[in-house]
């Protein structure tokens, strides 16, 4: 059966191209009958491949071979293998034949295949290549010393062919010995944490690893997040002892050195000199190495392992970091005088690499003598700026100094514009900008100094790329210390913090761009693709175009120019989704005699201040400036002409103590209103919300919120589900008259109330007649006992008609009208104390359709806008609504923002807003 089974086939076998030992086997003698020719075509590639000897040779046996020519080479002698072993001949009998005379037969090498059993794998340059499925073909060059590799397709010699594999294509690596380990250094030998080389291949870089023994336990880990994702993988399938090739390297690690002792203040005395360093970086400094010496730590350790002649690794100390081992490593290069630490970008400067700088300046004091750095540019750089104020008293000064003399106008001349767009093609910009002061306004009109150079590599950006190349210079007066900075808008220019600085051109198109919902990352990265310039950082390019606001001179007067400065309708609503990350229980309580007031002036004074200190204090250093949240010092936003005085409410430290919402106050935000903003979100995140409250996930989108529903009732459930949908802040709240342009701002800690909006009502100087809100019972009941003996909504409670049975009926059927003719035409004759508008002090408090299922009284009908027919025509209840969703486009790049950034980006957003809407209805009378 076999024999008919070979005849009755055909089958062609190709030699390997890559084989140069391999040659094509002799023709059969054509005399030779069927049978026998074939048994004599598998013995030749048996002679390739030995595993396929044995049963071609008993085949070869059986058949009749009485005219096969006598064979006496001993290549044709096939060695006598074990049949066990042949596991693979079987499969090579198996292959068809084709008996065609006229076509010439190949045999097929099976050297490349692997075998079922292969011994383990070794050094040897012979198995690597037999375990390799990698073939190496004849390239198409002239030479033939030259291959192919078929996987990297790299053109190399046949003699490098194997070396190749291995070091390239070698999937199993040896392990880890004496002969081959990564080179380790002991850093810090109490806590077990060295530092060993990254990899074997690659450039030289160290990387912490911890290996820590002790009778009170192990202690096993690397830095790596790959060595980390293997050990947690190694455990969950039992593997308890995992350890890397860096772990393992360590049993070849010499002995543990004594330390070299703290380093001197000596010599961080000359650094300060030299301006290497600013005198509060000296301080923290030696703060950090008194830290270290408590806890018994080498402060910095410089590496041995992975440098290079002009690559250098210095170990720091840092118990604060998020990386496991308690140190960072700083990489400086001196041939390119760049440092790096992973805790900061490569521009800015940081204690870590403050702490490497003092390390090699005083054991390599050489380095620095070498080093061709000028002393002003050193700080530019490393971001150690010498020009940044080290005395928080004189920045406050300064910057105080700025925002009342050095004001922006809002309408700034249109030539002016014009020249600081062309300024670069035309080589505008001045090179060396000088503080125009010639006399102190603080003393008494001292004269000042000359002029310190700051730096001379200052970068001006502009919409067409950077200019670089830029001088900026500062003042001093000789007798009160105080410090003047170049800061005149006259040349086109805007200063941030002596080293980046905007074109005004430049900073009117990102105010543009931010209406249009265009972040500033993407349109400096739209300027970086167009021109092929790297940029600063876009986060201190941020800070740079809200200092420019901070000093542009804004009125914020939030008005509209139709309705005046105390509108008669006003419509009232909240933007969930605008929020800030913020830990409201970190957020301390406020003191016993806090009675609501804030200064509105106060506050948004700091917060102006700390965007504009950004430019005094560089990235890294404690700015005293920021504003932190507390309940006693958080003010909204209201027109100064609209508000009644600098004083206003913030009564937000009464939502720390919230009632049970299963009460029945109608209020607070209901389970179903909840619901129906968890189904605005995507099914995946309604699962991860259901597994995070321990609820099933599995069913529809329906099924999953009538389960949260269900389980609202749980407080820690509600707060789960309510924090996945309006995020850690409760929200901004505005007060728009019918145009929809915004009177009043208030950023809200915690979840929206409607004491949030009586606190922005009763801080106005005048009570509007007409106040449409979502929640009306509720705003309505909140005032009512807040002041109960001059409550505005002393008329039905803010309904248009008494709560008879009838009126609820005929509103009900839609057949109820209540005509106000006041809000037409004024009142005649006024009434005593009534608005300045209408002349009415009747004052009511409606909803509109979209949001009636929010209304739970049956009063609660005789608050529809429909029954006003002066309101039905005109009004549109939806203009909150509408600036939320244009607003909402906006959430991508504000709601990463810090909290300060956040408030004053968005109040200036809002202001432009008005301005906007205010041109526009100018031009359409």
């Amino acid at each position: 059966r076999f024999v008919s089974h070979l005849v009755s086939h055909t089958m062609t076998i190709n030699l390997p191209s890559s084989c140069a030992s391999a040659e094509l086997p002799v023709q059969p003698p054509t005399t030779m009958n069927q049978a026998a020719s074939t048994a004599w075509l598998i013995i030749q590639a048996a002679e390739i491949n030995n595993q396929a000897a044995i049963a071609a040779q008993q085949f070869f046996q059986t058949a009749t071979l009485t005219q096969l020519p006598t064979q006496t080479d001993t290549e044709t002698q096939l060695p006598v293998q074990a049949a066990a072993t042949n596991s693979h001949a079987a499969k090579v009998a198996q292959l068809p034949i084709q008996t065609d005379a006229e076509t010439q037969l190949l045999v097929q090498a099976a050297t490349a295949a692997q075998l079922p059993h292969q011994p383990a794998a070794t050094n040897s340059l012979a198995a690597t290549e037999a375990q390799s499925p990698v073939q190496l073909k004849k390239a198409s060059s002239r030479s033939k010393d030259i291959i192919t590799c078929e996987i990297c397709n790299l053109r190399l010699k046949k003699k490098n062919a194997r070396l190749h594999l291995k070091r390239k294509h070698q999937e199993n690596a040896d392990p880890v010995a004496s002969y081959r380990h990564l080179r380790s250094q002991c850093v810090d030998a109490k806590r077990g944490v060295f530092a060993v080389e990254k990899s074997f291949n690659g450039p030289p870089e160290p990387v912490h690893v911890i290996k820590y023994t002790s009778s009170l336990g192990h202690r096993l880990e690397c830095e790596l997040d790959r060595c980390n994702a293997n050990a947690q993988f190694a455990n969950r399938i039992g593997i308890q002892r995992f350890e890397c090739e860096h772990i393992q390297s360590l049993q070849f690690c010499a002995c543990a050195t004594e330390s070299e002792g703290c380093l001197s203040e000596s010599s961080l005395d000359v650094l300060v000199e030299n301006f290497r360093f600013s005198q509060q970086r000296k301080e923290d400094l030696l703060k950090k190495q008194q830290e270290a010496t408590k806890n018994d730590a080498p402060l910095s350790v410089l590496l041995t392992v992975g440098g290079t002649e002009t690559t250098f690794h210095v170990s720091v100390f840092e118990p604060k970091t998020t990386f496991a081992s308690g140190r960072v490593i700083v990489t400086h290069d001196s041939k390119t005088n760049s440092w790096h630490c992973p805790c900061i970008d490569g521009k800015f400067s940081c204690t870590h690499k403050a702490t490497a700088k003092w390390h090699l300046f005083e054991k390599m004091p050489k380095m620095f003598e070498t080093a061709n750095i000028p002393k002003e540019d050193f700080p530019c750089d490393e971001a150690e700026d010498i020009g940044s104020i080290t005395d928080d008293e004189a920045a406050e000064r300064m910057i105080k100094y700025l925002i009342s003399h050095k004001k922006i106008p809002a309408q700034l001349p249109e030539t002016l514009v014009t020249s600081s767009r062309d300024a670069k093609a035309l080589s505008g910009f001045p090179k060396h900008l000088i503080p125009s002061e010639a006399a102190c306004t603080e003393c008494g009109q001292h004269a000042l100094g000359e002029p310190q150079l700051i730096s001379a590599t200052a970068k001006v950006l502009t919409l067409s790329g950077l200019v670089t190349g830029i001088s900026t210079y500062r003042k001093t007066c000789l007798n009160c210390d105080m410090v003047y900075r170049y800061q005149d808008w006259q040349d086109g220019v805007h200063n941030f913090d002596d080293h980046l600085l905007l074109s005004i051109h430049l900073c009117l198109l990102l105010r543009n761009a931010l209406q249009t919902h265009t972040s500033v990352r993407r349109i400096i990265e739209i300027i970086e693709l167009t021109e092929r310039e790297s940029f600063p950082n876009k986060d201190r390019i941020l800070q740079a175009y809200l200092s420019f606001e901070g000093l542009t001179d804004h009125d914020y007067l939030y008005v509209c120019d139709s309705c005046g400065y105390h509108p008669a309708v006003v419509v009232m609503g909240v933007h969930n989704e605008g929020g800030f990350s913020l830990p409201v229980s970190e957020i301390p309580n406020p003191p016993q005699n806090y009675n609501g007031e804030v200064n509105a002036h106060s506050f948004w004074e700091a917060v102006t201040m700390e965007v504009i200190s950004h430019g005094l204090y560089p990235p890294g250093r404690r700015n005293p400036f920021v504003v932190e949240p507390t309940y006693h010092n958080w003010s909204p936003w209201i027109g100064p002409q609209t508000r009644h005085s600098d004083i206003l409410l913030n009564t937000e430290s009464e939502k720390v103590c919230m009632p049970d919402l299963s009460g029945g106050v109608d209020q607070y935000l209901t389970k179903e209103q909840l619901a129906d903003e968890v189904l605005n979100l995507k099914l995946s995140e309604i699962k991860k919300l259901c597994k995070k409250c321990g609820i099933d996930g599995r069913g529809s989108k329906m099924d999953l919120v009538l389960r949260l529903q269900d389980e609202m009732d749980s407080r820690a459930i509600y707060n789960q589900v309510f924090k996945k949908v309006r995020g850690a802040s409760g929200g901004w709240a505005v007060i728009t008259c019918p145009c929809g342009v915004v009177y009043s701002l208030k950023f809200n800690l915690r979840a929206e109330r409607p004491s949030d909006f009586a606190d922005l009502l009763l801080s106005w100087k005048i009570f509007p007649n007409i106040t449409v809100y979502d929640n009306a019972s509720g705003l309505v009941s909140h005032i009512n006992e807040r002041c109960p003996q001059d409550t505005p909504f002393a008329i039905h409670e803010g309904t248009l008609l008494d709560h008879t049975a009838e009126n609820i009926r005929q509103a009900a059927e839609h057949n109820l009208k209540v005509n106000l003719p006041w809000l037409k035409r004024r009142k005649q004759p006024e009434d005593v104390g009534g608005h300045p508008v209408t002349g009415s002090v009747e004052h009511y408090c409606l909803s509109d359709n979209f949001h009636q299922s929010n209304n739970k009284q049956n009063s609660d009908i005789l608050r529809r806008i429909e029954i006003v027919p002066e309101l039905a025509e005109t009004l549109s209840s939806q203009c909150a609504e509408q600036l939320f969703a244009d607003m909402r486009k906006n959430n991508y790049f504000l709601n990463r923002l810090t909290l300060s950034a956040h408030m004053f980006l968005q109040r200036n957003i809002l202001h432009n807003y008005n301005v906007r809407k205010n041109t526009r209805a100018k031009e359409y009378m």
